[in-house]
């Protein structure tokens, strides 16, 4: 398996999670379930070849984590689908979702078997993958934030804001258990649990930022609009934390989370 096929799998895993997402505006729960996970299913499939291709997690290149943020989206809208119910969220992960991919066929990446030493922890592949997961459904608490300041003309009900206040719990939750695990990875691959390394300097601000916001979401008198700018700028500290700091200077030859960077 090599990158060339990523265009078919790519395009039958958009068309069956566009189908998924019509049918939850339609009210037809099984079709929308049932066409969502055959969808994830067919992506996954490549994913997974993919791997056994490399013989490694496709995890390492920047196109490698659109893959599984393109993965990620449409299970985070089921998952957030089958929880509450919200119509508009698989319409929102299949075409952020799409995106991601059409940025891959654009701009496709190397993809070599070469993995550093330190990325051959047990540690990584996991740490990387609910990070994903955590950065999926942030992504959708953000656009829910910008629905609330920008279109929504009237009061914000408090119904709309739980939805926005149950996103970040689940993003800011897997987002702490991946934090976990890379400081295991760290301390297996370095000795040291934290080293602020320029990437986990960010991770600690883009954690802190959207503790803000959950903290500030408890007082009685706060300003639900403020609460929403907190959580945009939260979700820009966030963009900065995953792929913006691989062009900061003082990340160039010092930082291991570069993905530009040598193997």
């Amino acid at each position: 398996m090599d990158w060339s096929y990523f265009i078919y799998f790519a395009i039958a895993a958009v068309l069956l999670w566009a189908v998924g997402a019509w049918a939850a505006w339609r009210e037809k729960t099984t079709l929308a379930y049932t066409s969502t996970v055959i969808g994830l299913v067919v992506f996954f499939s490549f994913i997974l070849m993919m791997w056994l291709s490399l013989e490694r997690p496709p995890l390492r290149t920047m196109g490698e984590t659109r893959l599984w943020y393109s993965f990620f989206l449409p299970l985070a809208g089921i998952i957030v689908y089958s929880r509450w119910q919200y119509k508009w969220i698989l319409s929102f992960s299949t075409v952020l979702a799409l995106v991601f991919i059409c940025v891959n066929l654009f701009k496709p990446e190397i993809h070599s078997k070469t993995l550093m030493p330190a990325l051959q922890s047990p540690w990584f592949a996991p740490h990387v993958i609910v990070y994903m997961f955590a950065y999926a459904v942030l992504g959708a608490s953000a656009v829910m934030a910008l629905y609330l300041l920008f279109f929504k003309r009237e009061t914000v009900a408090d119904e709309e804001f739980d939805i926005t206040d149950n996103l970040v719990y689940v993003g800011l939750a897997f987002m702490t258990i991946g934090m976990l695990f890379g400081a295991l990875w760290a301390k297996e691959a370095w000795g040291h649990y934290w080293s602020w390394d320029p990437k986990e300097t960010w991770a600690a601000i883009t954690w802190f930022a959207y503790l803000v916001y959950v903290h500030y979401r408890q007082i009685p008198t706060h300003k639900p609009r403020l609460a929403l700018w907190v959580l945009i700028i939260s979700f820009v500290l966030l963009q900065m934390c995953w792929w913006g700091i691989n062009y900061l200077p003082a990340a160039q030859g010092s930082s291991v989370h570069v993905y530009s960077m040598p193997s």
